[in-house]
């Protein structure tokens, strides 16, 4: 799993590199006006309304898919795929309709505080991007099935094509209209889906035209998905209530919290997903064949490898929360006073940002033992406690409270959701989790004070943009050397995979 997990997450760089130039050329034409709150906003309804159908029928496919092969054979598994995928876009034509006919009101829900020129714009927009969710649902149930067949490297690089057709748009819409950056955001969603038919042709998948409510199978996978799709639309109304507070506050709180989720995604996408799209195909053979200690050691080793990789991310993030935003966004349109609200949203998105990687993790053990009702429980949880802190926080920290109140609740049910899974498998080597993750969050804090100390240091003398990049590479030598003398035991896995590399390489 490591080294899957290795080059996915190379694969996934350069993807993600892209999709963050995708913000910077966003932050240059539009800065946080009118166009990129209504963008935001048209981003996620569609976003939304696929979470509720795509993720979860994704999430439940995986798991039967690899039932239906153990029970059957390939070719029933195949015709499986070709029923989910048919009902998935009867689903989807149902949804964009409803979407077209009352644009409005469905924006209204969204950023309930939008009115006259914003409103128009991100109807404009949104009637565009809700016709994405095809694409955007055939992306992931293709993905899936690569995945399945041990494929992960291509459909980690999706984004690549996808990110360029944006960015042509969003160059090209500042010089004619909104309608360009509609249209050219629909084109790169269905570009995702040219990509990679090639691929699925290659495993010899044939599609059929079938819809057979019958089919056992799905059956199955729509009381594993139900829980799966509540429990996403729980996660989802916490975007959209973040959003519409957002909204009331300002037009630059709505953008601000839209970079900040977005900075919070890359990371996301980046480090966790990269390790958990190699690990569910695998845990979920484990557990349709039982192997309870098999998926424990699997588990553990996410567990730790994600907080390797996230806990010194959210550290940075925290301490360079506005330099960053500056280098990376503060040209064009995106002035200083933007650079201010928008780091002190990534600052408090920061402190979530383990508790939401690690969720991500512990769900996905779940429901590869066909449990999806407590993570669905949890998420439900986690809405209830984001809504509460969201009002509260809101009236004393403003913007920034949105985010706190968003990382506070998922810090809180992963915790909950971690006792959960513990309840249902038994001991998960808790104790050594603990240790490793107590001297990961100690080479963090070591990191973070030399990272500030050397940035408050060369900040008078070279700048502040040299001095960042300075501080970035000290603290990744400070990070490394420390985890390597706190003696980590998936370190030391790692360290010696690549040896082993570099042995066969010289011996050849």
């Amino acid at each position: 799993m490591r080294k899957t997990a290795i080059l996915l997450m190379l694969a996934t760089v350069l993807s993600k590199i892209l999709g963050l130039f995708r913000e910077i050329f966003l932050a240059y034409f539009y800065g946080i006006t009118d166009v990129k709150s209504a963008y935001g906003i048209a981003l996620s309804i569609p976003g939304t309304v696929f979470a509720l159908i795509g993720a979860g029928i994704a999430t439940g496919y995986i798991p039967i898919y690899s039932r239906i092969e153990n029970e059957a054979d390939t070719e029933q598994a195949n015709r499986f795929t070709s029923n989910i995928i048919n009902f998935t876009m009867l689903i989807c034509t149902i949804l964009v309709i409803l979407v077209l006919i009352f644009p409005n009101p469905v924006v209204k829900l969204f950023a309930v505080a939008f009115e006259g020129k914003v409103l128009d714009i991100t109807v404009t927009l949104t009637r565009f991007t809700i016709i994405g969710v095809y694409f955007t649902a055939l992306v992931y149930i293709f993905s899936a099935y690569l995945n399945l067949k041990n494929t992960f490297i291509i459909p980690a690089l999706v984004g690549i094509p996808m990110n360029i057709c944006v960015l042509f748009s969003i160059a090209l819409s500042s010089k004619t209209g909104i309608e360009v950056l509609g249209l050219g955001t629909l084109i790169s969603i269905f570009v995702q889906v040219i990509f990679l038919l090639p691929f699925i042709k290659k495993t010899g998948y044939k599609h059929r035209f079938i819809l057979d409510k019958k089919d056992k199978y799905l059956k199955k996978m729509i009381v594993l998905a139900v829980p799966v799709i509540i429990g996403i639309s729980a996660n989802q109304v916490n975007l959209i209530v973040d959003k519409n507070i957002a909204s009331t506050l300002s037009i630059k709180a709505v953008g601000a919290i839209d970079y900040g989720m977005r900075l919070n995604g890359f990371v996301q996408g980046l480090f966790v997903m990269s390790i958990v799209t190699a690990m569910y195909p695998m845990i979920s053979k484990m557990g349709s064949e039982n192997n309870i200690d098999g998926l424990k050691d699997s588990l553990k080793e996410a567990i730790i490898s994600v907080s390797l990789l996230v806990i010194p991310v959210s550290v940075l993030a925290m301490i360079f929360s506005e330099p960053v935003i500056k280098l990376l966004f503060e040209r064009g349109k995106f002035n200083s006073s933007d650079t201010l609200i928008t780091s002190g949203v990534l600052f408090f998105y920061s402190i979530g940002m383990i508790g939401y990687g690690l969720r991500e993790v512990i769900s996905k053990a779940f429901y590869s033992l066909h449990d999806t009702k407590t993570p669905m429980i949890n998420a439900v949880v986690a809405v209830v406690i984001n809504i509460i802190l969201c009002i509260i926080l809101s009236r004393f920290m403003g913007v920034n409270g949105l985010a706190l109140a968003t990382s506070i609740a998922g810090i809180l049910c992963t915790i909950t959701l971690f006792i959960s899974l513990r309840r249902k498998i038994g001991y998960i080597k808790l104790k050594s989790i603990l240790i490793s993750l107590c001297k990961i969050g100690a080479s963090a804090i070591a990191m973070g004070c030399s990272a500030r100390l050397v940035l408050l240091l060369l900040t008078p003398i070279i700048g502040e943009t040299l001095a960042l990049i300075v501080a970035v590479l000290i603290a990744i030598v400070v990070y490394s050397v420390t985890l390597y003398l706190m003696k980590i035991e998936e370190v030391n896995s790692i360290l010696d995979m690549f040896k082993n590399k570099l042995k066969l390489k010289n011996s050849i």
